[in-house]
């Protein structure tokens, strides 16, 4: 990345940090060892609002996962993702063939951390919906990489689906500790299991 691309980085994080606050609450301490950061989805600012919220070197070494369908669709969101941001870009439908979760692994086989929403599509309410199997087939095949839970507060009220303008409240980025796939522990248990340790970073544990 040249230092313009790091720059306008900076300013987009920066922009986003104005806008909707993304204040980290850490409840383990940050650190740059690699990791699968996963989180609910509710807007197209989740990604952004997370590498805000991350400190400086802990956000040089991560890329977010995110659909080619929305984020190559017209220079300007490609250059975002493939300049600014450095994105892992999937192919959702598999307009290509093969399996779409293959450039996430060349990136954490190269050494990244990545941010992956597992619902697959963005939700309307405060917590997050059954997750895809992804997440678990990831944690199988690379099970020394650590899982880093996150909870995006507020932001499904910030930005509503369809919505062109913040709403202006305030977003806290919650870290959950680290977590890890249990030996022989099934995908079904896996998966629930994930999504409450992002359920328990909620405050006051909204219904949903």
């Amino acid at each position: 990345m040249n230092i313009c691309d790091i720059w306008q980085r900076d300013f987009l994080l920066g922009i986003v940090r104005l806008v909707a606050g993304a204040y980290p609450v850490w409840h383990e301490a940050p650190s740059p060892k690699q990791k699968i950061y996963f989180s609910n989805h509710t807007s197209h600012v989740d990604t952004l609002a997370i590498l805000a919220a991350l400190p400086r070197d802990v956000r040089a070494t991560v890329r977010p996962v995110a659909a080619r369908d929305y984020w190559d669709k017209g220079k300007f969101r490609r250059h975002i993702a493939q300049n600014l941001l450095n994105v892992v870009l999937i192919d959702r439908h598999r307009e290509t063939g093969g399996d779409p979760l293959d450039p996430v692994r060349d990136a954490l086989a190269q050494g990244h951390s990545i941010i992956l929403f597992p619902e697959g599509t963005r939700g309307a309410d405060a917590l997050p919906q059954s997750f895809k199997s992804g997440l678990f087939h990831l944690a199988t095949e690379f099970p020394d990489v650590a899982l880093g839970p996150v909870y995006l507060e507020n932001l499904q009220r910030i930005m509503p689906k369809g919505a062109i303008w913040p709403v202006p409240l305030i977003c806290k980025v919650h870290f959950g500790a680290d977590e890890w796939r249990g030996q022989n522990e099934d995908k079904a248990s896996f998966l629930t299991r994930m999504r409450d340790a992002i359920v328990r970073l909620a405050p006051h544990r909204a219904a949903g």
